[in-house]
């Protein structure tokens, strides 16, 4: 009788562990951050002459791309930071002299945001990054709906193709905090989005930065003024507190691919 006993309890024991298994296991798995299927992060060469090419961050085919990008810009695409005002770490990471080239395959038809949950997945385990957030005050432009609202089209499904350069913008296929990324590079300010706009649209900008120098010989408005005719925003200048992202770790030299 003991050992009938004995051997009811084993089995009672035996299918609660069966049982935890079975709940622990998915939840490990649905832990497990996203990772591409497969990628290289190398030390960009030396640059030949005085020209360098330079690929901030380029996603087609869902195949992401870096060229002669700092540690800096890559991160910025991961988190999705504006400027180098919401970055904070090391000097090294905003330096000419160390910069990478990435190249990196997402799943067919991976969504952007998990790109970038991808990229930061990446830069943890070749480049040993850690970071943590904070919340700092700082100055900004305000991407905001202008006085008789947005002027704006919705992406079509099928459409793709986005190009820019300064004092022009054509995306087909974008989301606002795209957008509002874009001018904080080329305008070298912090400018946020807070249109409360979701899902992507067709952006064309066309304007001529503060210094006149533009990518072409182009004429066109100012920022302020093609934002507000051509898209239906406003720029507005603000002071508040902005997420911060601060690098707490991060090594030069990438680990074996």
């Amino acid at each position: 009788m003991r050992g009938a006993v004995s051997n009811l309890q084993y089995k009672s024991m035996t299918i609660v562990r069966l049982i935890a298994v079975s709940v622990t296991l998915p939840l490990i798995l649905a832990a497990a951050p996203p990772e591409f299927e497969v990628a290289t992060v190398k030390q960009s060469p030396p640059p030949e002459g005085d020209l360098i090419q330079i690929n901030l961050g380029r996603l087609l085919n869902d195949k992401l791309t870096f060229g002669n990008a700092s540690l800096s810009d890559c991160l910025k695409y991961a988190y999705g930071i504006a400027s180098d005002a919401q970055l904070v770490g090391p000097e090294w990471i905003k330096s000419k002299d160390v910069r990478f080239d990435i190249v990196a395959q997402a799943p067919p038809n991976t969504p952007h945001d998990q790109v970038e949950l991808m990229l930061q997945t990446l830069l943890a385990e070749r480049l040993k990054v850690t970071v943590h957030h904070e919340q700092r005050e700082l100055p900004h432009l305000a991407l905001i709906p202008g006085k008789n609202g947005p002027k704006l089209k919705e992406a079509k499904a099928s459409t793709a193709g986005n190009s820019a350069m300064r004092g022009r913008i054509n995306a087909n296929n974008m989301q606002m905090r795209g957008l509002a990324t874009l001018l904080s590079r080329f305008e070298r300010q912090t400018v946020v989005d807070k249109t409360g706009l979701k899902g992507y649209f067709e952006f064309k900008l066309d304007w001529t930065p503060d210094d006149g120098i533009k990518s072409d010989d182009s004429g066109g408005p100012s920022l302020f003024s093609a934002v507000q005719e051509q898209l239906g925003l406003k720029l507005e200048s603000q002071k508040g507190p902005l997420d911060v992202l601060v690098v707490d770790h991060a090594e030069k030299m990438p680990t074996d691919n």
